[in-house]
């Protein structure tokens, strides 16, 4: 009975040491290079990146988050966020991007 205890935990031992988390949703970062502040609208916003992941208020405006964090046991941790804020007629009013995934 011993063995078969020592076996199965060997097993599972590397399901352990690879394991891993995705909180949010995965989103295409590049095309956030076409959004233009005082141009594009929340329905270009939403044809690009779809439903947003979180959705809020900054600085009185509304915003949309679209976020992606892949954790890792073993490597590197990837993170990417876009931030879009919107004025009150649904104008981009600013927007973010940050990543730690090496530029292409």
């Amino acid at each position: 009975m011993r063995p078969l205890l020592i076996l199965v935990a060997l097993l599972l031992c590397p399901t352990w040491i690879a394991g891993c988390g995705t909180v949010g949703s995965d989103f295409n970062i590049e095309r956030a290079q076409s959004i233009e502040n005082g141009k594009t609208t929340k329905e270009d916003i939403a044809q690009m990146f779809g439903e947003p992941f979180k959705t809020g208020i900054q600085n009185g405006h509304p915003i949309w988050i679209y976020e992606q964090n892949k954790y890792r046991a073993m490597g590197d941790d990837i993170s990417k966020s876009l931030i879009v804020e919107f004025d009150d007629k649904g104008v981009v009013r600013s927007h973010q991007v940050t990543s730690n995934e090496p530029a292409l």
